[in-house]
């Protein structure tokens, strides 16, 4: 987020539903989550819950651009994909790389994470 502040007048966090995978929460309570670690001071970035295309979402709310990471080959091939896509609905994405500490961090690692201390199971990742 940090960096597309840096580069966008604006910033909207879009917590989206995507059904090929299975999230932990409802996107309500995921942007909730989303906004309660956002600095107070960035008055320029926006979460919001989303339940259809993004591209939908940028042409109704006039955002110019979609903002992607990546943080490998697998996920730029697959972004590049959703981004040619995205460019065919009248909507250009930029692709960000992800920084260095975050390369391993995937939404599927967290949640096991997440489930394993709910379950009493201790943390094992400084192994």
């Amino acid at each position: 987020m940090n960096r597309a502040r840096g580069l966008f007048d604006e910033v909207v966090v879009l917590v989206a539903v995507n059904s090929g995978k299975h999230p932990g929460a409802d996107e309500e309570r995921r942007a909730a989550a989303v906004r309660a670690v956002v600095p107070v001071g960035w008055t320029s970035v926006t979460v919001v819950a989303w339940s259809g295309l993004t591209s939908t979402y940028c042409r109704r709310h006039d955002a110019g651009v979609i903002v992607r990471g990546v943080r490998n080959p697998t996920d730029l091939r697959a972004e590049y994909q959703l981004a040619a896509m995205n460019q065919s609905l009248g909507v250009p994405t930029v692709f960000l790389p992800a920084r260095p500490e975050l390369v391993a961090v995937s939404s599927t690692a967290a949640r096991t994470l997440r489930r394993g201390r709910a379950h009493g199971r201790p943390d094992r990742s400084s192994n």
